[in-house]
């Protein structure tokens, strides 16, 4: 058992014995409907846009009358970075103020501390941002997006089929219990390709310097690299190539980095640099596939972030799902509608969105590839790129 989840269990007991048991309460099928989530809103890395987005989806909802006359009620809990808190929030949320399912949350580890007690609660998480490995792997949470470790296995298969470069390399830093999950994208494109990394750096650290790294890349003959840094830390990465004056090598990154704030950072620093968008690109201001979802986050003043996009689509399918529910809508019949659903096609994603019964859900398998160029994000894949393989 690693140190974040024996610590879950161990605050488990605690609360419990302070009088915030796991036993759930449920909301009756009158007054406002409850929805909770569990987001970092504070601390080291927040993710403060999708709990926006989703609140703004249901403000929009409540503003044309409700769900059959009833407002939806979003109380979104900060979980401050740190398992206790996310521990305290998710039962206060669940227990205390009786929500009938989690939506929009962002955080790098609700999954890991409350995955359990969720389960346990007969609550299903429609989570906007899935960062922890545990988000993928229990059968009470679905995200919308791909994730970090698909979204490695897609960045891996593109940089050697598509680039078809030989000699690919992949520097990580590592929060809390990711390890082993980035190591199965990593195994699963090897199985794939019957290729080998020709670097694998782990060591990366958000204070880090990235001068050793880079260099590194380029004594080692690195063609193509992909790494994982937030926007702060993608945006020094690519200043440091800049400043080295490396050339030949293609630079990959995931999710993260692919907003407006690194593109005007680094300018033409930038250039040529790739990233994965885990939705219909959002820069693409000519997508039609992005109206509803531009004009709303214009209203509601949301910045327009991948992030968002997940807070969006997130309550869309949980508005979608309510309006389908014949009778009370409570928790319980929440959640009997998410484990009987029908896949739910959407264009600003490549597969559709999936929940039901299964033990592990990855129902997002897609994405597309933007790259730098005079400090603006292009879409170099029109088309969604699958990944043929496996992750676990």
């Amino acid at each position: 058992m690693n140190r974040t989840r024996a610590l879950a269990v161990l605050l488990a007991a605690t609360l419990t014995a302070c009088g915030l048991s796991d036993e759930p309460s449920t909301q009756t099928s009158t007054g406002t409907i409850k929805v909770g989530g569990v987001s970092s809103l504070s601390g080291a890395v927040t993710f403060p846009d999708s709990s926006a987005a989703a609140k703004a989806v249901f403000d929009r909802v409540n503003e044309q009358g409700g769900i059959n006359g009833r407002k939806i009620e979003y109380i979104s809990a900060d979980d401050k970075g740190d398992p206790a808190a996310a521990a305290q929030a998710a039962r206060d949320v669940v227990t205390n103020q009786g929500v009938v399912a989690l939506v929009g949350s962002a955080s790098l580890l609700d999954c890991a501390v409350n995955a359990p007690f969720y389960q346990q609660s007969n609550i299903v998480a429609i989570q906007g941002t899935g960062v922890d490995p545990t988000c993928f792997e229990s059968p009470a949470i679905s995200p919308v997006n791909t994730g970090p470790y698909l979204n490695t296995a897609i960045n891996l298969y593109y940089a050697s089929e598509v680039l078809k470069h030989e000699k690919v390399c992949l520097f990580l830093a590592i929060l809390g219990n990711t390890n082993d999950a980035y190591g199965g994208a990593v195994s699963s494109w090897s199985s794939l390709t019957g290729k080998k990394l020709t670097l694998d750096d782990r060591t990366v650290k958000p204070d880090s310097d990235p001068t050793p790294f880079v260099l590194r890349a380029k004594r080692e003959g690195c063609q193509a690299v992909l790494y994982n840094g937030t926007e702060p830390m993608a945006i020094a990465w690519m200043k440091v190539v800049k400043q080295q004056d490396v050339t030949g090598i293609d630079w990959l990154m995931t999710t993260a980095p692919y907003t407006e704030a690194v593109a005007k950072a680094l300018g033409a620093d930038g250039d040529g640099t790739y990233a994965n968008a885990e939705f219909e690109p959002f820069t693409d201001a000519n997508s039609a596939a992005l109206k509803d979802w531009r004009e709303l986050m214009t209203a509601k003043n949301v910045p327009l972030t991948s992030f968002g996009q997940g807070g969006y689509l997130a309550a869309t399918y949980f508005v979608q799902t309510l309006k389908s529910i014949q009778g009370p809508i409570t928790r319980e019949s929440v959640t009997k509608a998410f484990k009987s659903l029908k896949p739910i096609q959407t264009p600003m994603t490549g597969t559709p969105y999936e929940f039901g019964e299964a033990a592990k859900h990855l129902s997002n398998r897609a994405g597309k590839i933007v790259q730098l160029r005079g400090g603006q994000w292009h879409v170099i894949t029109p088309d969604w790129v699958r990944y043929p393989g496996t992750l676990g």
